[in-house]
């Protein structure tokens, strides 16, 4: 494996080519969908790619905001909607994907190392994320306040995408409750999922953290997260 880590500015050709690495429903969240052609526009050096050799294996999206250091309980929301607006001072990382064959090898402490580095290399004091844990769609009845807190014996989180951030360094601020929200009607929820939910209430979706709620004919799907914070080592002066 020869992995490399470039920008968007070094490859702007391969925004669209790699597969999709999420469930359907997760592309519908109207705040998220209207900012993110942003990311590739307006802050293209902050978006990275994950190469092995030539081939397209992952990617990750940063975005400079403007933190006063309170983690926000809407998470992504937040960082797209108002975090953008000031003076940055911090990098917030907002996702990261590799295609499955390659998760589990350490690439993405290797990704988050990256992450870090270019928040030094932009004068930014850390890096903030709204972490999608990615154990907690097998639980998803367990609220994300109780499962954040999940250790395992040797102390770390149990969760593994939590505990990639914290052996890097991270430590857990909050949860974000309402992180993003995805909203549609019966029909579109049935299409999005192969499932079908025939009359209102609650139901368990694969890929979904936390149940949708379905009331007279609309689900509603709000995604809770959890904020963590990496220390940014300053580069050296010369």
């Amino acid at each position: 494996m020869k992995l490399r880590i470039v920008t968007h500015v070094e490859q702007p050709t391969l925004r669209g080519k790699l597969p999709d690495l999420w469930p359907e429903f997760m592309h519908h969240d109207p705040v998220v969908t209207e900012f993110w052609p942003q990311l590739y526009e307006v802050f293209p050096d902050f978006q990275l790619w994950l190469l092995d050799g030539r081939r397209l294996v992952g990617y990750a999206c940063t975005l400079p905001v403007a933190w006063d250091g309170v983690p926000h309980p809407e998470g992504v929301h937040w960082a797209v909607r108002n975090g953008s607006a000031g003076r940055p001072t911090t990098l917030c990382a907002i996702v990261a994907g590799l295609l499955p064959a390659y998760r589990g090898r350490g690439i993405s402490g290797a990704v988050l190392g990256r992450m870090t580095k270019l928040a030094a290399a932009h004068g930014l004091d850390s890096m903030i994320a709204p972490v999608r844990p990615t154990w907690k769609e097998r639980y998803p009845l367990t609220p994300i306040e109780s499962y954040a807190k999940w250790r395992r014996e040797d102390g770390l989180p149990y969760d593994p995408w939590l505990r990639t951030h914290e052996r890097l360094g991270a430590e857990i601020l909050a949860v974000a409750p309402r992180s993003m929200t995805v909203t549609g009607t019966r029909d579109e929820w049935e299409e999005w999922t192969g499932l079908q939910f025939p009359e209102s209430g609650d139901y368990v979706v694969p890929g979904a953290l936390a149940p949708v709620h379905f009331d007279d004919g609309s689900g509603t799907y709000v995604e809770p997260n959890v904020w963590m914070r990496h220390p940014v080592e300053s580069p050296p002066d010369y």
